[in-house]
């Protein structure tokens, strides 16, 4: 960073300058990848909104308890159980680390979508005074598992922004950025909270109104993210781009194609794929040695059904490897449509086009950013031979 002695600057430059040098990277815009402005812009936005309805939340469940004809000593054990509801959420969700690497906005949004949940249970709590500890503990579940997957998947977005080696400064300037707007949010919520929300009527207006801002803000900041790791959507999306036009899309091309709701989608351009089913329900013994023999050094198997192609990774392939199986099945659905069985001809050919193909192929795809030295399928079943 580059610091003026003698900055004759009007006060307005210098200002926005200080901002830029607080809550950016150094070096931004150029120390970044494309997409972290509009990223940006959506995170404050979420904070803002998420810290406002936290606010009625709490305010909303010390009414409650307050409602309840109960002895304080029963209250104070009501709030401490409610807490430890979180915690139990939070050993639930952490173990589905790997389908948070394979598919991080989804669940980013999907983390959004329980915390909004859980908050709704707690503004809604002084309704059921009795269900107070019910209410509240469901709340703080969901609110437990939205924490883990929010926490577990925000490393691979600002991964997909680094540029220059600057992850850590990435990911300061960050929550540098949602520590500002959750104060201003929290400033917000209590101005509501104090006006038009200090009713149940005013809060059951404001809560869904807040919510909606909050998730269409996290759903556009994972629509800018130009994540670059192959997981079985983008791998399909990359190939079907290869095989229409004999281009390769980067990251942040992709980016706004991706289904962030639905990800296991069939790609027909691609060969309709899918990736990572249990191995005895794709093969039968038989065929696993007549496989081996067709291609020994191949690290994928591959079996045609009557919708799809079915492929199954070895336990150490690599992004690599997926692209190349990706690249045959899809070969072998172009020649035979209408058949539900692979012949051994097909394979070949597939194979043989494959090889003449992949080479300049894996280069475009290093060359537009993307990362191939792993293949992040989720939970999804391999096979160790």
């Amino acid at each position: 960073m580059v610091k003026l002695l003698d900055d004759s600057r009007p006060v307005a430059h210098r200002v926005v300058d200080s901002f830029l040098n607080k809550f950016f990277p150094s070096g931004y815009p150029y120390s970044v990848n494309e997409g972290y402005l509009r990223y940006t812009q959506f995170r404050a936005l979420q904070h803002l909104s998420s810290a406002a309805l936290s606010v009625l939340s709490t305010q909303s469940l010390l009414f409650a308890a307050g409602l309840r004809p109960t002895p304080a000593q029963a209250t104070v054990v009501s709030w401490i159980l409610k807490d430890g509801m979180q915690h139990v959420g939070k050993l639930i969700c952490s173990n589905l680390g790997a389908r948070m690497d394979s598919e991080p906005k989804r669940w980013r949004i999907l983390a959004d979508v329980l915390y909004d949940f859980g908050t709704g249970m707690e503004v809604l709590s002084p309704l059921c005074p009795n269900l107070f500890l019910e209410m509240a503990g469901l709340g703080n579940f969901a609110k437990g598992m939205a924490v883990v997957a929010a926490r577990a998947t925000r490393l691979p977005i600002y991964s997909s922004f680094a540029k220059e080696g600057n992850l850590s400064d990435l990911f300061a300037k960050g929550e540098a950025i949602s520590t500002l707007f959750n104060v201003v949010g929290m400033g917000v919520g209590i101005q509501l909270a104090s006006t038009i929300c200090s009713s149940m009527q005013g809060k059951l207006l404001a809560g869904p109104l807040l919510s909606a801002i909050h998730i269409y803000s996290v759903t556009e900041e994972m629509r800018a993210a130009p994540v670059n790791t192959l997981n079985p959507q983008r791998t399909a999306m990359i190939v079907a781009e290869f095989l229409k036009t004999g281009k390769v899309s980067s990251p942040a091309d992709i980016r706004y194609q991706e289904d962030l709701l639905f990800p296991g989608r069939l790609i027909e351009e691609a060969g309709n794929v899918k990736v990572g089913r249990a191995f005895h329900d794709v093969f039968r013994p038989s065929k696993i040695h007549e496989w081996k023999e067709k291609l020994p050094e191949e690290k994928f198997f591959l079996s045609r059904g009557s919708k799809w192609i079915d492929m199954v990774l070895e336990h150490n392939a690599t992004g690599e490897d997926a692209l190349r199986g990706w690249l045959v099945a899809a070969y072998v659905g172009c020649m035979e449509k209408s058949s539900h069985e692979m012949s051994t001809q097909v394979l070949q050919d597939a194979y043989l086009k494959m090889s003449n193909t992949f080479s300049p192929f894996l280069a475009e795809v290093q060359a537009k950013g993307w990362h191939t030295d792993q293949f992040l399928d989720g939970t999804g079943s391999r096979f160790a031979w």
